[in-house]
């Protein structure tokens, strides 16, 4: 892609690109829109023509960064959807327990290049390699500016939903494909004017970029009566020095001469909960994998360093009851503040919830995040369900 320089003089002073979204025209060119003008094509449509007319087409990243003692967990995503012409982004920190959330809502419009909504301002600095995540100024108190690193080699994967799921209305099943990885980061958060300051060796964390028809999108109106469930059956995000487990996948270092990934074939879990919110506090997990090998995993909760994901969209927030996907209105920001250690208020906005956790195996000793799906996971244990039990 050439540059442009002032004057059309050799040598002259080179030209930032133009940041300026100019909507209106765009409108006038539809189904065009900016990024067509990169060859990436996959389809002979323009990239603003979804594969599927499925209105719970989604294009999603997400992002989740801790440090190790236990006092800051930042989470942060943002979605579009694109057959539903709305965009959408969120953040939540938690700084010792008090626990606070931006989401912001725009028209998702022409120009898929541009991740910003509202504050929310993350920019793809390499891809496969950088990113920059920034929260500008809102009325709820939380702010950061980070640069993250991937650190661990990320593999290309799709899941569907099994054969024999129910499709409405002839429907494609739920497919989501995409990748994930573990890496570091580096900046600042800040909450309520109070600065945590970070660099690599000090703030961790996962991160992922998902596509194609989400679960859940649009709420209970998209889904016909079905139930609706924030996540399956939880995730699992933990980094140690020679291997890291996301889901049921496990991730190599870069240039690792195991090839592509491998993959978790069995859990079993051993889980003990909070007796009032029924969330978890502690448990061991113990992972086979598909080379024979087996790991055990022991997890504890960092106090209240929780991300509960309802405040980011995921199963409907806690008050307003919005989902992913749905249409809030144009250039909308909204947020709320919540003190975890209320157990009132943690069993108010569980559902979805992060667990920062101290986190040991063969000896190594890291911090990573447990995700139940909380009640389930604990019905799961209580019903004595294969591979679910409670830790004694």
């Amino acid at each position: 892609m050439g540059s442009s320089r002032t004057s059309g003089e050799r040598g002259g002073e080179v030209r930032a690109p133009s940041l300026v979204v100019d909507d209106e025209h765009y409108a006038e060119q539809f189904p065009l829109a900016p990024i067509d003008d990169y060859m990436i094509h996959q389809t002979p449509d323009p990239v603003r023509i979804a594969w599927s007319s499925d209105p719970r087409v989604y294009e999603r990243y997400w992002a989740i960064c801790h440090d190790d003692v236990g006092d800051v967990l930042l989470v942060t995503g943002g979605s579009f959807y694109p057959n539903l012409d709305t965009a959408e982004a969120f953040a939540i920190l938690n700084v010792r327990g008090q626990h606070a959330s931006v989401r912001a809502f725009r028209r998702l419009g022409a120009d898929r290049m541009d991740l910003r909504v509202g504050p929310i301002a993350p920019t793809i600095v390499r891809g496969l390699r950088h990113w920059h995540y920034h929260l500008g100024e809102n009325d709820y108190g939380l702010r950061f500016d980070l640069d993250w690193y991937d650190e661990r080699r990320q593999i290309y994967h799709a899941s569907q939903a099994p054969a024999g799921t129910p499709s409405p209305k002839g429907r494609q099943s739920d497919v989501t494909a995409g990748f994930e990885g573990f890496g570091t980061a580096e900046g600042w958060v800040e909450l309520d004017g109070v600065r945590h300051e970070f660099d690599r060796t000090r703030l961790r964390g996962t991160r992922d970029r998902h596509w194609g028809v989400g679960r859940g999108v649009g709420g209970p109106a998209f889904h016909f009566g079905r139930k609706l469930r924030p996540g399956w059956i939880g995730g699992n995000w933990i980094a140690f020095r020679d291997f890291a487990i996301w889901g049921n996948t496990v991730l190599y270092h870069y240039g690792d001469p195991r090839p592509g990934m491998g993959r978790v074939v069995e859990t079993r879990r051993r889980l003990r909960f909070e007796p009032e919110t029924k969330l978890f506090v502690e448990g061991i997990l113990d992972y086979t994998l598909d080379d024979g090998s087996t790991k055990q995993v022991h997890f504890e909760r960092l106090g209240q360093q929780t991300a509960y994901m309802r405040c980011g969209l995921y199963g409907g927030t806690p008050e307003g009851n919005v989902y992913q996907g749905q249409y809030v209105g144009d250039e909308v920001v909204e947020g709320d503040r919540y003190d975890l250690s209320d157990p009132g208020v943690r069993r108010a906005l569980s559902g979805l919830n992060e667990h920062h956790c101290v986190v040991t195996c063969d000896g190594e000793t890291t911090t990573g995040i447990l995700q139940p799906v909380e009640p389930d996971a604990y019905e799961m244990c209580a019903q004595g369900r294969p591979g679910w039990s409670f830790l004694e």
